[in-house]
């Protein structure tokens, strides 16, 4: 599980899930995302390189608006690596 910040552009954040896909062998990453000054949180799958990324519902007020991602890879993941790639 990645925690990363809250984000501005969901085009950016898919474009840097596509690039930890290729260079650090994430094969799956889901998750919801806090997208600055929107009310509904961002829901984002990818299965390597293709990113899904869609508005999903409101944030509500018991949830956490954190932006958290499931990373799912091959044995050996450099995570600290991956952070970085995620967290821009």
């Amino acid at each position: 599980i990645v925690d990363i910040p809250s984000i501005a552009n969901p085009d950016d954040l898919a474009k840097r899930v596509a690039e930890a896909a290729e260079q650090e062998n994430v094969l799956r990453v889901k998750g919801f995302v806090e997208v600055g000054g929107k009310p509904m949180r961002l829901l984002l799958q990818a299965v390597g390189p293709r990113v899904n990324h869609y508005y999903d519902r409101a944030w509500s007020a018991e949830d956490d608006r954190r932006s958290r991602l499931v990373v799912i890879g091959l044995k050996g993941l450099n995570r600290p690596a991956i952070e970085r790639i995620l967290a821009g």
